[in-house]
């Protein structure tokens, strides 16, 4: 489906980049993509290397594409908005991945009719590994969700939830890398603490977090199950499993997601820029 259309990407950042990627080795035409980004290196980067076109009118894109790819900062919205609506036509499916910002908002923001879907992925976009989930606005059919569920399924697992999740969803997965990438720094930096070379460190980090996050997914059983099961009594894990609870391991991700949601929501009010 999506090899029939012209696919057009206002911004050209790392997120459109690894969409981008993921068209092309999905089988889109890099004919088939245009990028629209302001800035010329950034332009030059993703003709060389993914051999797109490339714009810096957002309006042109516009014109062209049969599906846009809002990727764009959230703060922008409603400037970057505005050059769009006279090529957005109700023919057009829009596709979001601006934090915080509602398919109504984008709805009302171009013409009449305009049909949107959010979607909310992560950066393991980059590696074809991404969790995304989305969700369609009012005039959304679900051709178009399943459109966008194709889109994103070129660079990872795609989940469909209702807009009002939208805002925990970022918290959980959108900024979830980040939290996974303080882990693996502070576990290397503790294997260096106790006398691991940095490399051997990482790696070893790397790949425990790595091998953790399949064997969950592929025995289908809880996290919680599979802790127990390496928590041996009076063993090495049970005393680190208790230090960690000492110091609200726990509670302190929950408040992570809670802050990233809180701030998914705020996003949602900023109408400036």
């Amino acid at each position: 489906m999506l090899q029939n259309n012209i696919i057009g990407f206002i911004g050209g950042g790392n997120m459109a980049e690894a969409i981008i990627k993921g068209l092309v080795a999905g089988g889109v035409p890099p004919r088939n993509i245009v990028a629209a980004d302001p800035v010329l290196d950034r332009r030059a980067h993703l003709a060389t290397t993914l051999q797109v076109r490339t714009s810096d009118d957002n309006t042109e894109v516009a014109n062209e594409a049969d599906l846009i790819v809002l990727a764009i900062k959230p703060q922008l919205a409603a400037n970057v908005l505005s050059t769009l609506v006279g090529g957005v036509t109700q023919q057009k499916l829009v596709v979001s991945i601006m934090a915080g910002i509602s398919t109504t908002f984008i709805e009302e923001s171009l013409q009449t009719g305009t049909r949107v879907v959010r979607a909310m992925p992560n950066t393991p976009a980059l590696v074809q590994t991404a969790a995304t989930a989305i969700c369609g606005g009012r005039r959304a059919t679900a051709a178009d969700l399943d459109m966008a569920r194709e889109l994103f399924s070129l660079v990872g697992t795609v989940y469909t939830v209702g807009e009002k999740q939208m805002d925990a969803v970022t918290g959980v997965s959108g900024s979830g890398p980040a939290y996974a990438f303080s882990f693996i720094e502070a576990l290397a930096d503790a294997g260096v603490k106790n006398g691991l070379a940095r490399d051997v460190a990482v790696g070893l980090a790397v790949q425990t977090v790595l091998g953790a996050a399949r064997l969950v997914q592929e025995s289908a059983e809880h996290p919680a199950v599979l802790r127990d099961r390496v928590s041996s009594p009076g063993g090495t894990t049970i005393a680190a499993l208790h230090a960690l609870e000492n110091g609200r391991f726990h509670g302190l991700i929950m408040d992570a997601v809670d802050a990233a949601v809180k701030r998914s929501k705020e996003l949602a009010g900023i109408k400036l820029m």
